[in-house]
C-alpha cells in the first residue's frame, strides 16, 4: 500500500535505539538524492553530505556524539555540513547555468539585459554578501543596508553571522527532506546536536571553512527506541491566522 505523506511524517520519529539490523546503502544514498533537491538561499547549494557506512569510522563518530544511544547502537550516519567557503565556486556555478536558462527560455532581445542581471547577482553580490574577514564586512554591510532601508524595503540580515545562519538553514532543510525520504523507505533517523564538533571535523577530515550543521543516525527502530507518545503544545498556542 502506497503511503502518503501524511504517513510519512506521522511515521518518522527521532529514534534514540536501533535494531542490530543492516539497512542498505544504496536506498540511504537516494534519499540523500532527494534531499539535494530541498530549497535553499538563492540555489547557491552550500552543503555537503558525508555518507558513514565504514564501521571504524561510525564508532569514531558515536565517541564524538557524546555516545548517545541513537549514535552507538546506528547503522549508518550522514553528516551534514555547510560550505560557506565555497560560496564564489558555487556562485560561478550558478551564473553559468542561469546564463543557460536566459539562452534557452528568454526572447533574444532580452537576453543581454537579463544575462547581465545574473552576473550581477552571482558575480557582485553573492561574494559580498558571503564574504569574511574578521566581522568587518558584515559591519560594512550593516552600515549599508540601513541607509538604503531608510528609502526601501531591504533584508537587514546581512552581517558575517547572518550569512552563517543561512546557510545553516538551508542545509537543515535538506536534513528534514532526508529523514522523511528514510521514512518513506520505513527506515528510522535521528538528527542530533550533541556532538564533539573539532572531532567530528577531524574525522571527517574536513577543511577550516565547513561546519558541522547536524549528524543523523540511521537505522530500523527497536522498540525501545521510540521514547513513549509525540507531544506537540497546542495547534491554537502557535498557530496564528492574520
Amino acid at each position: 500500500m502506497m503511503k502518503t505523506f501524511e504517513d510519512i511524517v506521522h511515521y518518522r520519529r527521532s529514534v534514540r535505539h536501533y535494531q542490530n539490523v543492516e539497512i542498505d546503502a544504496e536506498k540511504v544514498k537516494h534519499c540523500i538524492e532527494l534531499a539535494t533537491l530541498s530549497p535553499n538561499s538563492s540555489n547557491m547549494q552550500l552543503w555537503e553530505f558525508y555518507h558513514v557506512t565504514e564501521p571504524e569510522i561510525l564508532k569514531k563518530l558515536a565517541v564524538a556524539c557524546l555516545s548517545q544511544e541513537a549514535a552507538t547502537t546506528a547503522k549508518q550516519m550522514v553528516v551534514f555540513v555547510t560550505r560557506q567557503d565555497l560560496h564564489r565556486k558555487r556562485a560561478k556555478k550558478m551564473a553559468e547555468l542561469e546564463t543557460q536558462n536566459v539562452m534557452k527560455n528568454t526572447p533574444a532581445e532580452k537576453q543581454e539585459k537579463r544575462i547581465k542581471r545574473w552576473q550581477m547577482y552571482y558575480g557582485k553580490v553573492m561574494p559580498f554578501l558571503y564574504s569574511k574577514f574578521l566581522g568587518i564586512l558584515g559591519i560594512f554591510r550593516k552600515i549599508l543596508v540601513n541607509v538604503i532601508g531608510i528609502f526601501r524595503p531591504i533584508t537587514y540580515q546581512v552581517s558575517e553571522n547572518d550569512a552563517r545562519v543561512v546557510v545553516h538553514k538551508t542545509c537543515a532543510l535538506a536534513a528534514q527532506t532526508f529523514m522523511l525520504a528514510m521514512s518513506n523507505e520505513c527506515y528510522d533517523t535521528c538528527p542530533m546536536e550533541g556532538f564533539d564538533s573539532r572531532r567530528v571535523k577531524k574525522i571527517l577530515n574536513l577543511p577550516f571553512g565547513a561546519e558541522i550543521n547536524m549528524i543523523v543516525s540511521c537505522g530500523i527502530r527497536d522498540e525501545k527506541g521510540v521514547w513513549g507518545d509525540r507531544m506537540r503544545v497546542d495547534f491554537e498556542e502557535v498557530y496564528k491566522r492574520l
